[in-house]
């Protein structure tokens, strides 16, 4: 038998002419190719050096209101933006139904967010609601550049564009705000850097607004802070701690975006990888969930007992991070906190780690401290970085410590629209809201909100919600039509 095994070998070995090994070769490194130059290579291209501030470039209609990487990208943005529409209906539908009223008329937004195709039909829904907005990105590597152009084209003033220096970045910011003869007065951020800048730059703006919308675990940090120091002027919504925001996007966002990120960047296989994942709040819980899924052993690193124990139910060994981290092979934070993962972790981290943040800022990761001399960077793809230790040993360090999902790939367009409507109508009820209703203070969205944001996404699974009978809603103490959950929940 075994003699017989060896011949079968010869026989396969044998097999393949050398001609067809070539074209099999060739095909290979033709589809290898192929899967670089997809997905996200759009917008890392670029044709030239120059930077977007320092070329003049006009849309269609004559105007230079903008700074995108290449204005000529405006078509095939547009379609990326039709693809989008496609699985946003609700939004859309929002926007049917409100556009004739023009709830936002006079409504000046300016804005801070990702910019892609998802945030684009955010952002067309409002100016089709009345408003005028200005737009500048939150992550200097999220932009998608020709849906930028897009936007530009359409007559929006955006300044944003994959690859941001951090001057760069502010400086779109202020541009945005600081402009002749346009006063905004309404907010709509992601991460509070946009809310920050116009508090300390330009106060006399800041105190004209008439309300903040902030997405982002970071940001309403930033707003409880000001609130507390009785710092904060203008009301402005919580949106991120709202359910369509929390129970959905946090979560099943993550839990489909995170693995997409790492498979476009590293190839990673993760069955069997050990991984540990620094924080168990919704991202936490939507990337413990995708990872254990593929077979993954996943430790979670926790400082709320609550957030652990649940950990511990789901099957996760909740551990301090310095337990594992010489076994580890993939490291992702999602906290909102800074310096989660040290210098320290880092040295101690075997040969080929991944590390890699789900959070918002790029404060988890102590980027800063490696570098530094002693240290080699070696850029292998776009967001992908070698940090070669002396000894040789490599980090595999993604988006430089940057949010990877909407840096490294892309986001699921379907649970955006939850996002995205639901941030509208934030903006629509601070607007028109009378004097009076909201103080200078941060506030939840009406419980009533978020289901009615939530039975606009129901048509698209063809649900059908069970009605309360009037004995039934007598019994519970509640209106038939909602609010169903109490504010507090």
């Amino acid at each position: 038998q075994q003699i017989q095994f060896a011949d079968d070998m010869q026989e396969f070995t044998k097999f393949p002419t050398k001609t067809g090994r070539r074209s099999l070769s060739r095909s290979i490194s033709q589809s290898s190719t192929d899967s670089y130059s997809s997905a996200a290579s759009y917008t890392d291209s670029s044709d030239d050096e120059v930077s977007p501030r320092e070329k003049q470039q006009t849309n269609s209609k004559g105007s230079s209101n903008f700074c995108v990487k290449n204005i000529k990208q405006a078509e095939f943005g547009r379609r990326e933006i039709e693809i989008a529409e496609q699985d946003m209906s609700a939004l859309i539908s929002l926007r049917k139904r409100a556009q004739g009223e023009k709830p936002l008329a006079g409504a000046k937004i300016v804005g801070c967010t990702h910019i892609t195709a998802q945030t684009a039909v955010l952002i067309e829904t409002l100016c089709a609601l009345g408003a005028q907005c200005r737009w500048s990105a939150c992550n200097i590597y999220s932009t998608q550049n020709e849906v930028a152009a897009a936007l530009a084209e359409a007559g929006v003033a955006v300044f944003a564009w994959k690859g941001e220096s951090e001057d760069d970045f502010w400086w779109c910011i202020d541009r945005c705000v600081n402009i002749d003869g346009w006063q905004a007065n309404m907010i709509l951020d992601d991460g509070g850097d946009l809310t920050h800048w116009v508090y300390k730059k330009y106060p006399n703006v800041f105190k004209k607004i008439r309300g903040i919308v902030e997405e982002s675990v970071t940001g309403v940090h930033r707003l409880y802070q000001l609130s507390k120091a009785g710092k904060l002027c203008v009301p402005a919504m919580n949106v991120n701690d709202s359910v369509t925001k929390q129970k959905f996007d946090n979560l099943y966002c993550c839990r489909e975006s995170i693995l997409d990120g790492l498979k476009r960047t590293t190839d990673v296989m993760f069955g069997g990888k050990q991984v540990v994942v620094c924080g168990y709040g919704e991202v936490g819980k939507g990337c413990c969930a995708a990872l254990k899924a593929l077979g993954a052993i996943v430790y979670v690193t926790e400082i709320d007992p609550i957030c652990a124990l649940q950990a511990c139910m789901d099957g996760f060994r909740v551990v301090k991070l310095s337990e594992v981290i010489r076994q580890v092979d993939v490291v992702i934070t999602c906290t909102g906190n800074k310096n989660v993962v040290t210098r320290e972790h880092l040295d101690r981290m075997k040969n080929s780690c991944i590390v890699c943040n789900m959070g918002h800022s790029n404060t988890e990761i102590d980027v800063t401290s490696l570098r530094t001399p002693e240290l080699t960077w070696e850029r292998v793809r776009s967001q992908v970085d070698h940090v070669i230790w002396p000894d040789g040993k490599r980090v595999v360090l993604l988006a430089e410590g940057r949010l990877l999902n909407l840096s490294c790939s892309t986001v699921p367009t379907f649970v955006l629209s939850i996002t995205a409507t639901t941030q509208a109508l934030a903006l629509i009820e601070l607007y028109n809201a009378p004097e009076g209703r909201y103080k200078q203070d941060v506030y939840l969205l009406p419980k009533k909100m978020d289901e009615y944001v939530a039975s606009l996404h129901l048509p698209s699974f063809d649900a059908h919600l069970t009605e309360l009978t009037d004995d039934q809603a007598k019994y519970l103490g509640l209106n038939k039509n909602g609010p169903f959950k109490p504010n507090y929940y």
